[in-house]
């Protein structure tokens, strides 16, 4: 299995050099096509006596973020003039949704973590692919020491599945199962499960580990990867919309906003 399209989310208003070389780098070695996107929304809602109200962008607006867009584009195009394939897109509309949108075109699609101008997570529940989030300083690197955040849910399984050309180049992989109830011997018995799967499509399984959470488990998880110098958490991600609002499960909003290593995440 590999990754024959990827897509990268490049922000206007912020510095993506980082993840962009990430995304260079595992294009070149998944020796897959490489899609650099842009998207920015210039009609900003703002409150007026009681009512949202959104302003009309000026010809100048759209005349500076087209030059910005052709700036970045060229940019792209030229760190990517190596690749099997490289492609630039831009569009007049909220990255988030344009990401979901475009998503179609990609196996895998790369994105930063969440901040105030942009929310992964609509992305990870509405595009239909796995995102690969990455924080701002992280260097492209070998992604080799993998952890899975193991969970039997169907997002998770669903992750799994997404990540095995990842899994399938890794040095090491650990599964990991931080438990905050059920039976020990069940929860050993699908680690065996995943494990065993695993191996059938080549991936070495380092380690099958369960443990009693007892604290967050997103803090006991990420406590778990720095200690094992993990470069990679594979994980299920989980949310849902509720009247116009955004809820993610805790595990999936910190690393959506504060894992320091990258994370394939699948919905």
């Amino acid at each position: 299995m590999s990754y024959a399209a990827m897509m990268v989310h490049i922000e206007v208003d912020r510095d993506s050099e980082q993840r962009i070389q990430l995304a260079l780098d595992l294009a070149d070695r998944f020796e897959a096509s490489l899609i650099g996107i842009a998207g920015v929304a210039l009609r900003p809602a703002f409150s007026a006596a009681g009512l949202v109200v959104f302003a009309e962008p000026t010809e100048g607006d759209l005349r500076r973020v087209a030059a910005g867009f052709d700036e970045l584009g060229k940019k792209f195009l030229t760190q990517g003039r190596d690749l099997k394939h490289v492609e630039w897109r831009s569009a007049l509309e909220p990255p988030a949704r344009l990401l979901a949108r475009e998503a179609r075109a990609a196996d895998l699609v790369i994105v930063g973590r969440r901040h105030d101008l942009f929310d992964p997570g609509i992305v990870l529940l509405q595009a239909g692919r796995p995102i690969l989030v990455v924080p701002d300083t992280v260097r492209p690197t070998a992604l080799r020491r993998v952890l899975v955040a193991w969970k039997d849910t169907r997002e998770c399984r669903r992750a799994l599945r997404d990540a095995i050309p990842f899994l399938q180049r890794a040095e090491e992989v650990m599964i990991l199962h931080l438990a905050e109830d059920g039976a020990e011997s069940e929860a050993k018995k699908a680690l065996a499960d995943v494990g065993s799967y695993l191996a059938r499509q080549k991936v070495i399984v380092a380690d099958e580990i369960w443990r009693r959470a007892r604290g967050p488990v997103a803090t006991e998880l990420l406590r778990f990867v720095q200690d094992e110098k993990a470069d990679l958490i594979v994980a299920g991600g989980y949310g849902h919309s509720r009247l116009g609002e955004w809820i993610f499960g805790g595990v999936t909003h910190e690393l959506l906003s504060a894992s320091p290593v990258c994370c394939l995440l699948s919905h």
